[in-house]
């Protein structure tokens, strides 16, 4: 598992983090946490890779089902749960999403660092199309409300797929705010593999009304 260095500490140049009008507690879980979620995600490349036995098989659903069991008494309503809210961790702390890490946040632009999985294999060694705009809509959405005091949704987003986008591979990924008028903010990225782009996306993100979340 990667620690975070600090040449590599994400640094927020005088604007407002989103995430710190909605949610943000890096501490929430605590170590045991992010070494779950970690954990969790190594888990999840162990199933799509594993073809064993079906007694295999029925030993690792008791011992899921047995977590299950364990975490199930302690369900906490959305805010009040590590994963999204630890935006110190890869993908804020949700195993689901694309583990990203944030190496600078400042007003109109994010980069950072994204490592495809196992489990997001779509074929041939390549991630699935689907999860790529996972990520850009994760990075987007973040460099388009950063700066801001009122939240924006995504309304659109369109990705050109460039090149195959390999696993296990750290890639670099940098978006930028091109423009505002009124409550739409337009947005762009780009996803290296080294000097070589393997994809790239706008997106419009309008700014939510009095009343709206």
């Amino acid at each position: 598992m990667s620690t975070e260095s600090p040449e590599h500490a994400p640094r927020l140049n005088k604007t407002i983090d989103p995430f710190a009008n909605v949610i943000n507690v890096p501490g929430r879980g605590g170590d045991p946490y992010k070494r779950f979620a970690e954990l969790f995600r190594t888990l999840q490349d162990a199933v799509v890779m594993s073809s064993p036995p079906e007694n295999v098989w029925d030993e690792a659903l008791e011992l899921v089902q047995a977590t299950i069991d364990l975490l199930d008494p302690h369900e906490a309503p959305e805010r009040e749960r590590p994963a999204g809210s630890r935006i110190d961790l890869p993908g804020r702390g949700n195993p689901m999403l694309v583990p990203f890490t944030w190496d600078e946040i400042s007003e109109g632009h994010v980069r950072g660092r994204a490592t495809f999985r196992q489990f997001h294999l779509g074929g041939n060694a390549a991630a699935h199309g689907g999860t790529i705009p996972l990520l850009f809509d994760e990075v987007l959405g973040r460099v388009a409300n950063t700066g801001y005091t009122h939240v924006a949704r995504t309304a659109y987003l369109k990705v050109n797929y460039r090149k195959i986008t390999p696993l296990g591979v750290e890639l670099q990924l940098d978006a930028t705010v091109d423009r505002q008028e009124g409550r739409k903010r337009w947005a762009s990225g780009r996803l290296f593999n080294g000097d070589e782009l393997v994809a790239d996306a706008e997106g419009l993100f309008l700014e939510l009304l009095p009343g709206q979340q």
